[in-house]
């Protein structure tokens, strides 16, 4: 099925999103027909426009999210499975960018379940010519020219994905995601300020296996060369879901253990 698109008014090509990259997105998820993790989703939302300087309507309480997505999706569409990738954009109505008006547009992805790891490992490679800065923006979902180009190289060589680093040559994220790395029981992740998103669906779960005592958890800086290292890769992406890295260039990398950790999660939910 084809994504579903919704907006909050007319679209035309006059608005600041398509001139100027001027927006914000941020992913809500959908499970059995009821919206989960939508606080930590909507409050994401609230602090990426903060750091873009978007003036915040009164309206955009979490309950009107919840309204929203319910009557247009569940109710209007009889969605009861998906990724809401929610963009937020700035009008070009005043002469002070930060009062200016904002509208937003939407997209549904009709998936499974949100919390399923997909069938497919996914097979990476890292890309050097290109690197993700780590400064304030960095961390949440605004326009990217470096995900567009690792994007098309990724194509362009027969990959699912690259591997994005930062200025200093350290593991940032990939192109859609943050990147977990488990050797023995402790489990990687790039620091944010290393330039790896905020992600609530993957605080959502490292959360849920320190609470657990499941993994040791740790935040670190992590050079490409320990992505060889890994015994097990796990992709997180909000915008489009949950995958495991079968190959980084000659490495193949088993999925078991965090199939195991991904269901044990998922069942949390239930």
């Amino acid at each position: 099925m084809e994504n579903q698109y919704f907006t909050s008014g007319a679209l035309n090509v006059n608005n600041r999103a398509f001139l100027r990259g001027d927006a914000v997105k941020v992913s809500f998820f959908m499970r059995d027909s009821r919206l989960i993790m939508d606080e930590e989703c909507y409050f994401f939302l609230m602090a990426s426009m903060r750091k873009m300087r978007m003036n915040i309507p009164l309206t955009y309480t979490l309950e009107f999210f919840q309204a929203l997505f319910r009557k247009d999706i569940i109710e209007g569409r009889g969605i009861q499975n998906g990724i809401i990738n929610f963009q937020v954009f700035r009008n070009e109505d005043t002469g002070n960018l930060a009062k200016s008006s904002v509208s937003y547009f939407y997209e549904v992805t009709e998936i499974e379940d949100v919390l399923q790891v997909h069938h497919k490992p996914l097979e990476l490679d890292l890309i050097k010519e290109i690197n993700v800065n780590n400064n304030l923006l960095s961390n949440i979902r605004v326009h990217c020219p470096e995900n567009i180009y690792g994007g098309i190289y990724a194509q362009e060589n027969d990959l699912d994905d690259v591997i994005l680093l930062n200025p200093n040559k350290r593991i940032a994220r990939s192109t859609s995601g943050n990147l977990l790395f488990l050797e023995g029981d402790v489990i990687k992740v790039p620091k944010q300020s290393e330039g790896a998103y905020i992600s609530p669906l993957m605080e959502n779960f490292v959360t849920y296996l320190h609470k657990n005592n499941l993994a040791d958890i740790q935040e670190h800086e992590i050079i490409a060369f320990e992505s060889q290292k890994a015994e097990e890769i796990l992709l997180i992406s909000d915008e489009k879901g949950i995958f495991s890295v079968g190959k980084i260039r000659n490495k193949t990398f088993e999925s078991h253990r965090f199939s195991d950790l991904i269901e044990k999660w998922r069942e949390s939910f239930n």
